[in-house]
C-alpha cells in the first residue's frame, strides 16, 4: 500500500540551525534518507494521518511534563507540534519523528534527515520516537537567546508567542498569531498551569543556570552555607525583603530578626541568613 505523506512547508526557520548549512551531496542525502526510512519502515507503513484532536490527545501529556519542568507553557508546546508537524502527519514527523522542525545544527552528533528548506539538503535532527522531539524541543529553547523567556509564568503563552518570534525562533511575521489562533481553536491554554512565586523564582533560578552552564558562563549559587543547619543568600539587584522571604518560605518580620535588621534596608551584595 503506498502511503502519500502530506510535507508541511514552513515559511520559517529554527534558529541556530538555519545558519548551519549542509555540504552533503544530492546522492548521499539521498542515500541517507533511504536508510532512514528503511529503518523506520514498520512505524511508517503502521501510520495513519491524526487529526488534530487526536494529535493533542497523544502528546498533552508531555507538553504538560515539559512546562512543569522548564516553564514553556504547554499550549504553547502543543501548538507549535500541531502546526510545524502537521499534525503529526509531516514527512519530517512521519520518518524522522521530528515535530519541530528542529535542524541539525554544529552540535547535533544523532542522525541525520535531509529536506531541502532553506537551503537545498538542509539537515534535520532524527529521534527515536516523538517523546524525544519534545525533550529536544525544551532543551532547545534554553539557549541565550530565548532565557528572558523563562522568566514569565509558565501560563502566559502569549507572552511566549511574541518572544519567540523576538528572539528570532521564526521569520514569517505573522507566527506568533499562527500560535495563537491554534490555541484559541483548540482551547490549548487549559493545559497551562499558573505557579506560585516561590515556585517560579526556583524554577528560573534552575534552568537559566543551565542556560548560563551551556555559553560556557556558569551561575554561581547565590545560596550558600554557613553551617550544616544555616544557611546564606547574597542579596542581586532587585531583590527585597518580600521577595526573599517568600523564596525561603519564611514572613518578612522572621527575615528581620533572624539578621538584626531594623527597618527595611538592604543592599546588593549583603549576605543574609535566611534558615537555621
Amino acid at each position: 500500500m503506498r502511503i502519500i505523506f502530506s510535507i508541511l512547508l514552513l515559511g520559517l526557520c529554527v534558529t541556530s540551525c538555519s545558519a548551519h548549512k549542509s555540504t552533503i551531496s544530492s546522492s548521499k542525502a539521498r542515500k541517507n534518507n533511504k536508510s532512514i526510512q528503511k529503518r523506520n519502515s514498520s512505524a511508517i507503513a503502521a501510520h495513519h494521518a491524526s487529526t488534530s484532536l487526536e494529535y493533542i490527545e497523544r502528546f498533552k501529556a508531555i507538553a504538560i511534563q515539559e512546562m512543569n519542568t522548564y516553564g514553556i507553557p504547554a499550549s504553547i508546546t502543543l501548538a507549535q507540534g500541531l502546526f510545524e508537524s502537521g499534525s503529526g502527519n509531516s514527512d519530517l514527523a512521519v520518518v524522522a519523528n521530528n515535530h519541530f522542525g528542529i535542524k541539525c545544527g554544529s552540535t547535533w552528533t544523532g542522525e541525520s534527515y535531509y529536506k531541502n528548506d532553506d537551503n537545498v539538503n538542509d539537515c534535520f535532527r532524527v529521534y527515536a520516537n516523538p517523546e524525544e522531539s519534545f525533550r529536544d524541543h525544551s532543551e532547545f529553547l534554553k539557549k541565550k537567546n530565548y532565557a528572558r523567556l523563562f522568566e514569565l509564568d509558565k501560563n502566559d503563552y502569549r507572552g511566549w508567542a511574541y518572544g519567540l518570534k523576538a528572539a528570532g525562533y521564526a521569520t514569517n511575521p505573522k507566527y506568533p498569531q499562527l500560535l495563537l489562533n491554534i490555541i484559541d481553536k483548540y482551547d490549548l491554554s487549559q493545559y497551562d498551569r499558573p505557579e506560585g512565586e516561590v515556585q517560579k523564582i526556583k524554577r528560573e533560578d534552575r534552568v537559566l543556570a543551565q542556560i548560563n552552564d551551556q555559553i560556557g558562563k556558569p551561575q554561581a549559587d547565590s545560596i550558600t552555607k554557613i553551617s550544616p543547619e544555616i544557611k546564606s543568600y547574597t542579596i542581586k539587584q532587585g531583590d527585597t525583603l518580600y521577595s526573599i522571604a517568600k523564596r525561603f518560605g519564611i514572613t518578612v518580620d522572621e527575615l528581620k530578626a533572624i539578621n538584626n535588621i531594623a527597618d527595611n534596608s538592604i543592599r546588593i551584595g549583603q549576605k543574609l541568613v535566611v534558615a537555621r
